[in-house]
């Protein structure tokens, strides 16, 4: 018994949008492929927004969910789920829309209301689900509703208050609901319409003025405003102008408020009438005439020196009849000068200020416009200075100049001079600054700054200003002699020079080994600089740069040069000696040891023929040597000859025929450059072994 899933579809009928109030019915059916035909069970569940509401089990493959009242509420995603045999299979999700929305239930907490209490209204739809949008209307006759809209996301209903405004007396409302599906807003039909009548708790207030028309400054106005209440409890009166409260009463029906016009009393007013939440209002405009207008003050000057002498003069143009004052403005209130029409005085810088004149006709009291007098103190001779304080600049840097001026009423009119040309203006107060970006090498032009007020004295010039270009250092170099290698105790120079730069340089020059030293610091006139350094030691060998700077605070650092200390030559010769002169005598120990070794192994023969002819040899050169100087040197040699060798084989014997004859001849001569030097030829036979060795000889003679 093999069988499998083709497919679960679910449909709705009737297909397409559903009516609010229609019969409706899901449909689910299963497709299945059998082996055989056998019996099967199906349990089928159909789910709504991920929430069951059907399930049923049936033999067949197919299940039907019927609604036969549907809602709005019915509106969503349907889902169907088959299972057979063990088997599990889904359908698609099929959306359903239930258009059209049950119609609202709209009540009113009270049908009747007054004035500045509130309506409260309930709007319900008893059949729909959340969320739901809720739009409450209020109505009044020949305007447009008023709309309310609230959003309730967990209840099908909601709740609103209006306020009932002055001029509301018959009011309506209703309701309506919407909710969203799929995007789209729909929305129900109105709820029933709410009547609700408004009753007034106190009637529209009367405001009057007194007099009535015809008001001049100078009359005495009365305002009275006046109401008709069921309660006077809680019950208050406002009189306002401009927004600004000129009197208020509470628990009263009138409320009266006196004043002496003018011309600022002019206006619109208002009387208004509050108690609790209801509030009603009247306007009233009134008009005052002018009694006379305002008085102008004049002065003789505006702009003046100090110690001149000032006039003012109040008047009213066609009035004449006024009581005249002069005020200075202060910023603690006017200060009183004089109660007369004209003020005449010689004036300071501490006159400078604005002055008004005030005229009081019948109590009335009017102000001019003020007048601003300036009273000017002659500027002091003005100082120009640099603001870093020196009067230099760097090449390439901004100059700042500042010209200041300690005497002179402002504002001052700064210029600015580079030679004769006018560089720039400025007006300011006490001094003024300028920048001068352009300066170069070769610039001599000096500086001045003028200064000038309103005061008759005119231009005051200060003292050219000179200033002193400082050219930065460039291009530092380090030398030395000797250069490289110096011998130890000698004296090295070195030279530090600059390819440009002013006077005077800071020169330093610094030794680094393991860490920088300076050894050597001089302030110079002058691009270049030799330090000596008389006796150089081990120590001093190192890497040398040297560091050159002036007044523009640039460091500028030459290229290292490396000096090494070596050994001098006599130092050399020293060790030399100390190391040679025992080889030497190692080596010389050696040889004598060696000769004598060989000496010893030529055997007795040679002793004896040895002696005999040293015998000989010695009394002969002994008795020359008496005769012919101190010193004398001579020279052996070997000379073969074959006569000799015979004479030596004769007399040997037959035991030496086979054995070679050596000869030694010695030459015998003095020192003294004026005699002639004698030889002396001595031959005598010496018998060895094979292998023989030639022997030099050298005789001395002996003082003694």
């Amino acid at each position: 018994q093999v069988f499998t899933f083709n497919t679960v579809e679910i449909t709705v009928q009737p297909s397409g949008k559903v009516k609010n109030g229609a019969p409706m019915s899901i449909v689910c059916h299963a497709d299945i492929s059998q082996s055989t035909n056998f019996q099967l069970k199906y349990n089928f569940t159909i789910f709504k927004d991920s929430k069951l509401v059907f399930m049923a089990v049936k033999d067949k493959g197919h299940a039907q969910y019927e609604i036969p009242v549907t809602r709005s509420s019915d509106t969503g995603d349907y889902e169907c789920t088959v299972e057979a045999g063990g088997k599990t299979k889904s359908s698609n999700s099929l959306h359903v829309w239930v258009t059209g929305m049950t119609k609202p239930i709209l009540t009113a907490e009270k049908n009747e209301v007054l004035e500045g209490e509130v309506v409260k209204l309930r709007c319900e739809l008893p059949e729909e689900e959340p969320p739901l949008y809720f739009v409450f209307r209020k109505i009044k006759m020949n305007s447009t509703p008023k709309e309310k809209q609230i959003l309730e996301r967990y209840r099908n209903f909601s709740e609103v208050e209006f306020p009932v405004e002055e001029g509301d007396n018959i009011l309506q409302f209703d309701c309506f609901g919407r909710r969203s599906v799929k995007l789209e807003f729909e929305s129900s039909e109105h709820s029933n319409k709410t009547l609700v009548t408004v009753k007034e708790p106190f009637i529209k207030p009367t405001l009057t003025v007194k007099p009535s028309s015809n008001i001049t400054e100078g009359d005495r106005i009365q305002f009275e405003c006046s109401t008709v209440a069921a309660q006077m409890n809680n019950i208050e009166i406002i009189l306002q102008k401009n927004k600004t409260i000129l009197k208020s009463v509470r628990d009263e029906k009138v409320l009266k408020y006196f004043a002496v016009a003018t011309l600022e009393d002019s206006g619109e007013y208002l009387c208004k009438v509050e108690q609790g939440r209801a509030s009603k209002s009247t306007k009233l405009s009134a008009v005052v005439s002018e009694l006379f207008p305002k008085p102008t003050l004049a002065a003789s000057m505006s702009k003046l020196d100090e110690n001149k002498e000032l006039t003012l003069s109040c008047s009213i143009n066609g009035f004449r009849k006024a009581n005249f004052s002069v005020f200075r403005r202060n910023s603690d209130g006017d200060v009183w000068l004089r109660n007369s029409r004209n003020l005449t005085m010689r004036v300071n810088v501490n006159h400078t200020g604005s002055y008004v004149c005030k005229a009081e006709v019948k109590g009335i009291v009017k102000e001019s416009k003020p007048v601003k007098i300036n009273v000017y103190a002659p500027v002091s001779k003005p100082t120009l200075s640099v603001a870093s304080g020196l009067p230099e600049v760097v090449l390439g840097k901004p100059l700042w100049l500042i010209c200041h001026s300690a005497m002179g009423t402002p504002p001052i009119t700064f210029t600015f001079y580079k030679g004769n040309e006018v560089k720039k203006e400025i007006v300011n107060d006490t001094y003024a600054t300028f920048l001068d970006e352009n300066i170069g090498q070769n610039d001599k032009s000096g500086y001045k700054c003028e200064a000038k007020n309103n005061h008759s004295s005119g231009v005051k010039t200060s003292n050219i200003l000179n200033i002193t270009v400082i050219v930065p250092i460039k291009n530092a170099s380090l030398g030395s002699i000797p250069y490289g290698e110096v011998e130890d105790g000698s004296e090295t120079a070195f030279l530090c020079s600059v390819k440009e730069g002013s006077w005077p340089i800071h020169f330093r020059i610094f030794r680094k080994t393991d860490h920088e030293v300076l050894v050597f610091e001089t302030r110079e006139h002058s691009d270049r600089v030799m330090w000596r350094k008389e006796a150089m030691n081990r120590q001093d060998t190192g890497t040398y740069y040297c560091m050159a700077s002036n007044r523009a605070n640039v460091d500028v650092k030459s290229h290292p040069i490396t000096i090494s200390v070596i050994l001098a030559a006599w130092q050399k010769g020293v060790i030399a000696a100390f190391v040679l002169i025992p080889i030497a005598g190692a080596v010389t120990l050696a040889l004598w040891w060696f000769l004598c070794k060989k000496k010893k192994a030529k055997g007795p023969s040679m002793e004896m023929s040895g002696s005999a002819l040293a015998a000989n040899l010695t009394s002969e050169k002994l008795t020359r040597q008496h005769s012919d100087g101190d010193y004398y040197s001579g020279s052996g040699y070997i000379e073969d000859s074959e006569n000799h060798m015979k004479a030596t084989d004769e007399s040997k014997g037959p035991d030496l025929e086979s054995d070679e004859v050596e000869y030694t001849e010695v030459e015998v001569s003095t020192l003294d450059p004026h005699r002639e030097i004698d030889s002396v030829p001595i031959h005598f036979p010496a018998p060895v072994q094979k292998g023989t060795e030639t022997v030099y000889s050298e005789i001395r003679k002996a003082n003694n």
